[in-house]
């Protein structure tokens, strides 16, 4: 009950971010709980991202929003709890990530410009390191989604990035050619971005991440194995 409560009050604004949540020993205080149940109830709402300790001799609970990580560790929870399958995943890229890249076009800063670009040739310096290369093209396709401006579907892509890097490391995959295409891929996606033609962007998105399809369809049954 003392979770809901803070829940719904930080929830609803009545404690802004950054600021801190009453001591333990008020919470006791003011509910009359034990300590332990007090600590429970804080607990949970660290796991929900809700707060975060604040170290040092005062000590306390400091009220933070959930972030994508929070969205990520549920999400990645649901792909593992149910078993999903490395197809499901990248279906869910394809229906989202062209409609991320028209928001973007529609929506990008300069400096999103600037990220995108700095990134891909990231990707370029890193083409012979299967593990660089995939982090830094996880980290691109992030990079597009904070530019489409929709914290939503933001956070949901940057769920499923353990999904993508999966996808794209496979062995029958991820080769340098396929490696160059997908630096190529970037850039005319960057390319429509920057020219602010939504049309463009979406359907070159889509044909980008449409790339792995063959691969996932002979992997259907393929378990993502979650840390």
């Amino acid at each position: 009950m003392l979770a809901a409560k803070l829940r719904e009050t930080i929830l609803d604004g009545g404690i802004a971010e950054g600021e801190s949540l009453p001591t333990e020993r008020e919470l006791v205080t003011q509910t009359g709980l034990s300590r332990g149940s007090v600590r429970e109830a804080l607990r949970m709402l660290a796991v929900e991202g809700l707060v975060r300790p604040k170290h040092g001799r005062l000590g306390g609970n400091i009220v933070s929003l959930p972030g994508n990580e929070a969205m990520g560790h549920f999400v990645g929870q649901f792909i593992r709890g149910r078993r999903l399958s490395l197809r499901t995943v990248q279906e869910t890229r394809e229906t989202i990530e062209p409609t991320i890249a028209r928001f973007a076009a529609e929506r990008r800063s300069a400096a999103d410009i600037a990220k995108l670009k700095m990134l891909n040739q990231d990707l370029t310096a890193a083409v012979n390191d299967r593990m660089q290369f995939a982090a830094v093209n996880v980290e691109w396709h992030n990079t597009v989604g904070a530019a489409s401006r929709n914290d939503l579907l933001a956070a949901f892509l940057f769920s499923m990035s353990f999904g993508v890097a999966i996808s794209t490391t496979a062995d029958e995959y991820d080769t340098m050619e396929v490696r160059k295409a997908a630096i190529l891929a970037h850039t005319k996606i960057i390319e429509a971005i920057e020219a602010q033609n939504p049309d463009l962007a979406h359907r070159r998105m889509e044909q980008h991440v449409r790339a792995t399809r063959a691969v996932t369809s002979a992997r259907e049954h393929t378990e993502l194995k979650l840390k």
